[in-house]
């Protein structure tokens, strides 16, 4: 794999290998990549659209993990905020669990929805954040994400997508059956290809590129 630095085009496989690296090469926890992905994110949030209620669609994933991470840090700036999860609470494991556990003990609502429970109804709120899918998502989507997803692009709400809008393949830009449109795609270390080509292009809105607590374009050592 190539240098890679800030605002550079790369494949989702790149983006895994950016990720091992940071913690098997520079020994950082996955939990605090998690936790400046989410941090950062939720910086950009207050600045960009200063929300007073924000709603926040989790997946099952690490992506969902950093939506809990964006909750804590808006919760902690005074901004009113629901959790949905698409998954059992008790199925999840690992970073997204840690910071999930967090945002229950701190008393944000933590709701799990099904295709079926969502009834029609997007909470009342100023945001929506899309932390649902991430980069790794290849398969046709199925229920419950695929109703949730419609329900979102059904509101007028501004969106904001964590890493890539949910849906997009991160390699091709196309839909997988049916994706978010979004306003603003935060997206971590590097453009993702997907963000820029085919239905990707039309989904993301604007794109910033954030980081996760290195700065590849200085640390770059290309691993054997």
């Amino acid at each position: 794999m190539r240098k890679v630095t800030i605002g550079q085009i790369i494949p989702a496989d790149d983006v895994r290998r950016l990720d091992k690296i940071a913690v098997e090469k520079f020994s950082i926890p996955s939990i605090i990549l998690m936790e400046n992905a989410g941090k950062n994110t939720a910086e950009i949030i207050l600045k960009k659209f200063h929300p007073r209620q924000v709603a926040i669609f989790c997946g099952g994933g690490n992506n969902g993990g950093d939506g809990f991470v964006i909750a804590r840090h808006l919760f902690n700036n005074d901004v009113k905020v629901k959790v949905f999860t698409v998954q059992k609470i008790s199925k999840y494991t690992g970073d997204a669990l840690i910071n999930l556990n967090i945002i229950k003990k701190i008393k944000i609502p933590v709701i799990t929805l099904s295709a079926k429970k969502l009834n029609g109804k997007i909470p009342k709120t100023d945001l929506i954040v899309d932390a649902l899918l991430g980069t790794g998502t290849k398969r046709k989507l199925r229920e419950p994400y695929k109703k949730i997803i419609r329900e979102i692009n059904s509101v007028k709400i501004p969106v904001v997508s964590v890493d890539i809008p949910s849906g997009i393949d991160a390699d091709t830009g196309k839909k997988l059956g049916v994706a978010v449109k979004s306003n603003l795609t935060v997206t971590m270390v590097a453009i993702k290809k997907g963000l820029l080509i085919n239905d990707g292009r039309k989904l993301s809105g604007k794109i910033i590129v954030t980081d996760i607590g290195l700065n590849f374009s200085r640390l770059w050592r290309d691993p054997a």
